[in-house]
């Protein structure tokens, strides 16, 4: 049991890992004026979306290093019309939780997630998962809004999923700053991603106007 669960751990975080990697690439590919562009996130551009982003990295980061408790890890800074400076800074917040998860060594240590619940710590596997389905859904918010193409693989989907059906469907995703929005209808016969779209608030066939 506990060596199936650490199994499940180290899979979990490289597939993670795997979901940053295609966020960044996307945010790599930032050019001057996109930083007002709109995104699937409704009331969000794509600058307040960025530093949504780079701030969540850096708070599930101190969470693994034992100082999720301190809100000020997770607090969102300005961000300014710099575009190499914004790519920058997310590429380091993003290198900074890929590395504090490879440092996790127990699936039941405990994380503070703050943002979460302040009541109760949650074990490394289920934060991480958080994390993870964050990342998935968020990487298509960034294709979406820059018009690129973005096609995770089966393997992060599969993981991704049973994820997004545990996420509760309730009032709470209709708080400002929510990252999802209350789940709508799934079409038949739709793929992986666009169940998990659909069942986070995203409407699949969301586009953004032409750059």
């Amino acid at each position: 049991m506990g060596a199936a669960r650490h199994a499940d751990l180290d899979l979990l975080r490289r597939l993670d890992a795997r979901a940053v990697r295609s966020s960044v690439a996307l945010v790599e590919r930032l050019d001057a004026g996109d930083l007002g562009r709109p995104t699937p996130c409704a009331g969000w551009d794509l600058a307040a979306l960025l530093g949504h982003l780079t701030a969540q990295h850096r708070g599930f980061a101190a969470a693994a290093l034992g100082h999720g408790q301190d809100l000020a890890h997770w607090a969102v800074r300005p961000v300014g019309g710099d575009v190499p400076a914004v790519v920058a800074d997310h590429r380091a917040a993003a290198d900074e939780v890929i590395a504090a998860f490879t440092a996790v060594d127990a699936p039941d240590r405990p994380f503070a997630l703050p943002e979460f619940t302040t009541e109760r710590t949650v074990p490394a596997i289920q934060a991480i998962g958080f994390h993870l389905i964050d990342y998935v859904v968020h990487a298509w918010d960034l294709a979406r809004t820059l018009g690129l193409s973005y096609d995770p693989d089966p393997e992060l989907l599969d993981a991704a999923l049973p994820i997004a059906l545990a996420v509760p469907d309730g009032a709470a995703r209709r708080a400002p700053g929510s990252s999802f929005r209350p789940g709508l209808p799934v079409a038949d016969g739709a793929g992986s991603l666009d169940r998990i779209l659909a069942m986070l608030g995203r409407a699949p066939d969301w586009r953004a106007p032409a750059r």
